[in-house]
């Protein structure tokens, strides 16, 4: 006749004589298990969060530069207004597109701010 063998449950006491010792150990491996599972993860997952975050705000950056320095250029070459005493005047362009871009900013940030203080 076979002898089968009972199977064990990873954790839990299998004989009532193992010790205090024992019975700690598990408790401190349970402890570590837990806390790399509760802790680790989260964390892996906010470090994935803000990667992409980080390149979205690159390339956003990236972007309005090239938007200011368009404005800017288009107002030098198109119009020939802003020559002699009015050359400053595409600059303040590009400053007021910087400000608009800013403004669009924050007010998306603060709608968002608004959506998730309801959810």
């Amino acid at each position: 006749m076979l002898k089968s063998k009972k199977p064990e449950l990873v954790g839990a006491m299998t004989s009532g004589n193992r010790g205090l010792k024992a019975d700690f150990d598990d408790l401190l491996s349970t402890l570590r298990a837990y806390v790399k599972q509760e802790t680790l993860g989260p964390i892996r997952g906010l470090g994935r969060y803000l990667g992409f975050g980080l390149a979205g705000t690159v390339c956003f950056a990236v972007a309005e530069i090239f938007l200011v320095l368009g404005v800017v250029r288009l107002l030098q070459n198109v119009t020939s207004t802003f020559e002699g005493s009015f050359s400053f005047v595409p600059y303040l362009g590009g400053a007021a597109s910087c400000v608009f871009l800013i403004s669009l900013t924050l007010f998306a940030l603060r709608r968002d701010g608004k959506r998730h203080a309801n959810g």
